[in-house]
């Protein structure tokens, strides 16, 4: 049996997550006061033969209660109840805009300021986070995307170890990523955008990525950035980290940089990375 104990950062998707779980056939159970995990943990071990997995929410909304969740969980284990702790977590800048368009109040927010919220609930959970199995960063995810690191995890076996890639197009007259790791300009190249039959198309389509690519110095590009992010794979793991977000600009942020992230993101996942990609500013100008 497997028994998932869900946990992070509010707004970081601890919802979505558990649909999803259920949808993969778990019995899932939201806002669970930690007190109550003992003697649920006993009761689902007692009935394996009705529920084979089970999947439930334990959070800052506990308030008082929640601050007893680590010793709750040693009495889960002297019960003999063998646990995964799923925790989500997301950029500062990346809950701040999911609050404010679900116009919800943080739960720890004083006078309405989720900044403070934020801060606050990442100290309290520093403690389950370092005992966490697995972490999820769901700042540059969409929710298919979420699912599918979930399916990953805990229906395809998969682990946690290694980095999540994320590469993100931009355009420089939009700004910087703020939550980029790396930052690459490709300005340097010869812009589509110039060119009347491709002015109104984008990196995703294979005329401009025909166009972009034609130049020996696209190439040769994008073999040294792979290159670069293969040897510094492992020794972003070494120290710990589990997203990588490398930003790839050009001036709108719609030929150029998505031709190459594009690219990029396919040769990563042919030597077998986990890459996620985001086209920030693809659809920010109209090309009427």
């Amino acid at each position: 049996m497997k028994f998932i104990i869900v946990t992070g950062l509010s707004g970081a998707g601890k919802s979505q997550s558990m649909k999803f779980l259920e949808d993969l056939g778990f019995f899932c159970v939201d806002n669970m006061p930690p007190a109550l995990l003992p003697k649920f943990g006993e009761l689902c071990v007692q009935n394996q033969h009705m529920i084979r997995n089970v999947a439930l929410v334990t959070d800052i909304r506990g308030g008082a209660f929640f601050d007893e969740l680590l010793a709750n969980l040693d009495q889960l284990e002297k019960a003999g109840v063998k646990y995964e702790i799923l925790f989500l977590e997301a950029s500062d800048e990346t809950l701040i805009k999911r609050f404010k368009s679900t116009r919800r109040k943080h739960p720890l927010a004083e006078e309405g300021r989720i900044i403070k919220g934020i801060k606050l609930e990442r100290i309290r959970l520093q403690e389950i986070k370092n005992k966490a199995t697995n972490i999820i960063d769901t700042t540059n995810m969409i929710p298919a995307e979420l699912k599918e690191e979930i399916e990953y995890l805990f229906v395809k076996g998969g682990k946690s170890e290694g980095l999540i890639i994320n590469i993100v197009s931009f355009g420089f007259k939009y700004g910087i990523p703020l939550d980029a790791d790396m930052v690459f300009d490709v300005r340097f190249l010869p812009n589509p955008y110039y060119i009347e039959s491709l002015k109104r198309f984008s990196g995703n389509e294979e005329k401009v990525r025909n166009y972009v690519m034609q130049w020996p110095a696209a190439m040769e590009f994008l073999n040294k950035l792979l290159d670069m992010t293969e040897f510094l794979n492992p020794h972003f793991i070494k120290e710990g980290k589990s997203q990588l977000v490398i930003a790839i600009g050009c001036t709108g942020g719609r030929h150029r940089s998505v031709t190459i992230a594009n690219l990029l993101a396919n040769k990563l996942k042919e030597n077998e990375h986990r890459v996620l990609i985001q086209h920030r500013d693809i659809e920010e100008e109209s090309y009427r």
